[in-house]
């Protein structure tokens, strides 16, 4: 059921990056980026990677995201930008994308795998209960100072944000 469940979560993400590379309408792309964003924090969680897929959700799929959204909102796009590229334009792109598919496919050509699934694998390293002991045991130091750079960040957001102090 698993691996159903992965392989599904997959499919959707491959479709809505591809959604997102041929759509026309802007707002229809951005939102197909965002579903990939989620698809692809689901197979981190269905892989037992679970800090990986919160962080995917919060940055990629929320903070970032959202901000091409209001970019997007700002921009005054209209159909008449479509018409006026270029062939030759087109053709780099293509040619390009073709060049970077034969790099990939000879790279993948000499990696070998010799794996046997399941032997050897530590199916606690992506948990984010370990993930936290380790930072309040091992790293409290540095966890700590990374928390007060963060307190001075938004403080000195907040008051260059201010008009009158």
């Amino acid at each position: 059921m698993e691996q159903v469940l992965f392989f599904f979560v997959a499919f959707l993400a491959v479709g809505s990056a591809g959604y997102f590379v041929f759509a026309r309408n802007p707002m229809y792309a951005l939102l197909s980026l965002i579903v990939t964003m989620f698809s692809i924090a689901g197979m981190y969680i269905l892989l037992n990677a679970q800090f990986l897929g919160i962080v995917q959700i919060i940055v990629y799929a929320g903070a970032i995201m959202v901000l091409f959204l209001y970019i997007l909102m700002m921009l005054n796009l209209n159909k008449e930008d479509e018409s006026k590229k270029q062939n030759t334009l087109k053709f780099i792109g293509v040619f390009s994308a073709g060049i970077l598919l034969v790099g990939m496919l000879g790279a993948f050509r000499g990696v070998k795998q010799n794996i046997v699934a399941g032997e050897g694998i530590d199916y606690s390293v992506g948990l984010t209960k370990n993930l936290g002991r380790l930072l309040f045991n091992e790293y409290v130091v540095p966890f700590e100072l990374a928390s007060i750079l963060i307190l001075a960040g938004i403080v000195g957001a907040v008051l260059i944000g201010k008009k009158d102090l």
